[in-house]
């Protein structure tokens, strides 16, 4: 076992090092461990642009050092102009496009999700200003700038074609006309001054004062059909986060419209077939595992498309689709020796997860968005806030379960992980990159919880990725190039569709780990596919 980041006081993990410090920083000012994950939310919306903005949504796992979990749902609905007969009016019918007004159709709910975890924070003993956890994002954003990553660089580049001539977009996210360089200082001063904004009259002005009616005229001047109305009528929500168990562990993931409840199935699938067939498994990386796991999800991912969406919208609860008799039937389907078929279904995302353990145990996972790499790729002239294109995972099939509907909310890739062992350990865990969050978050966790890996090992071990994700159109089961090729091998000759892609690839995500042990002390791991870092008291 090589040697994890430890901690005594607290710790948090992000896919870019300035929002774990942001972090940090908060809880060694006394903040608690909401406070420190709003400081980090900001900051990554600014440092990592390619992959979120204020202009995108949220979700929140939350455990309190009492034990008590909840969780906030800072996902937004679709305009209340927005329906299949208005789609089909203007001549959409296959599909929802990905980018331009005609994406920006769903409420951005990120900033209202700060605003309800700050009054969260505060019925908790939280004490900090909203100006004080926003601070770092503005002054980075405004006076001192960004280096540009790897990550940012390239994104920017791979998607100018599709990009360059809508509004905004040129303007903030290219230099001198053309995609910014490792290593160039980026700023974004509009958005700078809407954060300012938000942190004097607080996250209610992006929904109702003078940010909210900016950004609704320019939305509909750019053809969105979201209105001031559609803002206004806009709150974050306080949700009781999904729970099922596995062998020594306790899980807790986010209601739908996030596919938390996918990442469960996995981990609840894979408990049971374990039991069942102790001796077929291997350790962590043997074809084996990586079998049963890919078969895990394919079963996993048919429940979601059959049932996931609004819950408001739902046949059946998501706590039902975690029933043991009904995951007990589904690791019956398990072959040990063949894959099954794989119905291609799968959509690219570009998200950031986050997490953040407190001194008092407090544990907060977290995960922010705005869907494909620069979202809608709308930049908002006034404001600067670059809007998501989630509402373009609806349906335009009046049949279909994630159908378009007036103030619905779309299926969410956007999931994140806590856990709660049985030796009293709390561990928040997480990944961005679309389909492959479920698959990478029970991949993360059945190494460091079954197989006894330390957190930054079971990150940077080889990852898999079924079907398609961010920057990746293709729907095989694919392996970093450093699993060994014996490994390749059998899994092709178990019938999986098999391509090998990079070493140590983005497309497998950006993970994170945190453990608080019950003596205090604090275990962590970051992706070094990320620009991300571990930073702890």
């Amino acid at each position: 076992m090589t040697q994890s980041f430890l901690g005594r006081r607290g710790m948090a993990v992000a896919p870019h090092s300035l929002a774990a410090e942001s972090a940090v920083a908060v809880l060694r000012e006394g903040g608690n461990a909401i406070e420190a994950m709003i400081a980090a939310a900001a900051t990554i919306a600014v440092v990592y642009p390619h992959m979120n903005s204020i202009g995108g949504d949220a979700f929140w796992v939350m455990r309190g050092p009492n034990g008590i979990a909840g969780g906030i749902d800072a996902s937004g609905p679709s305009a209340a102009a927005a329906s299949l007969s208005a789609y089909q009016a203007r001549g959409i019918r296959g599909a929802i496009p990905f980018r331009g007004g005609d994406a920006a159709l769903t409420v951005a709910g990120t900033v209202g999700g700060w605003g309800l975890a700050h009054r969260v924070a505060a019925s908790v003993g939280g004490r900090l200003p909203l100006s004080r956890l926003l601070s770092d994002a503005t002054l980075v954003c405004r006076i001192r700038g960004i280096p540009v990553t790897a990550s940012q660089s390239l994104s920017t580049a791979e998607k100018l074609d599709e990009l360059r001539d809508l509004t905004g977009f040129a303007q903030t996210f290219l230099i001198d006309g053309a995609p910014p360089a490792i290593g160039e200082l980026f700023r974004q001063p509009r958005l700078a001054a809407s954060l300012r904004r938000i942190a004097m009259h607080g996250t209610q002005d992006f929904y109702r004062g003078e940010l909210a009616r900016s950004n609704a005229l320019e939305l509909e001047a750019l053809g969105s059909p979201l209105r001031f109305d559609d803002l206004a009528a806009y709150e974050a929500r306080l949700v009781n986060p999904l729970v099922t168990s596995v062998r020594g562990a306790t899980l807790r993931n986010m209601q739908p419209p996030s596919q938390g409840v996918v990442s469960m199935m996995i981990l609840g699938i894979m408990d049971r077939v374990l039991r069942r067939y102790p001796k077929a498994i291997g350790g962590p990386t043997s074809p084996s595992f990586v079998h049963l796991q890919v078969e895990a999800t394919k079963l996993a991912f048919k429940v979601r498309d059959q049932h996931l969406t609004d819950p408001a919208f739902m046949t059946i609860s998501a706590q039902a689709l975690l029933d043991d008799q009904r995951l007990e039937g589904l690791a019956a389907e398990v072959r040990l020796d063949r894959a099954a078929p794989w119905g291609a279904r799968s959509d690219p995302a570009d998200t950031v997860w986050m997490g953040v353990i407190d001194e008092s145990g407090m544990a907060i996972s977290f995960i922010q968005s705005i869907y494909h790499e620069f979202g809608s790729g709308l930049v908002l002239p006034t404001s600067g806030v670059n809007w998501q294109n989630r509402g373009c995972g609806f349906s335009l099939d009046p049949a279909h379960i994630n159908r378009l509907e007036p103030r619905k909310r779309p299926f969410h890739t956007l999931n994140a992980g806590l856990a709660e062992l049985d030796d009293g350990t709390t561990m928040v865990y997480g990944t961005m990159g679309g389909d492959g969050q479920p698959q990478t978050q029970a991949t993360v966790f059945t190494r460091i919880h079954h197989f006894g890996q330390a957190p930054q090992d079971a990150i940077e071990a080889p990852r898999w990725l079924l079907g398609r994700t961010w920057g990746n159109a293709s729907d095989t089961l694919k392996l970093e190039s450093r699993f060994p090729p014996d490994l390749v091998a059998a899994l092709g000759d178990m019938g999986h569709d098999v391509e090998v892609i990079g070493a140590w690839d983005e497309a497998v995500g950006h993970a994170g780990a945190i453990l608080r042990r019950p003596n205090g002390v604090f275990l962590g791991g970051f992706d070094p596919r990320s620009n991300g870092a571990v930073c702890a008291l």
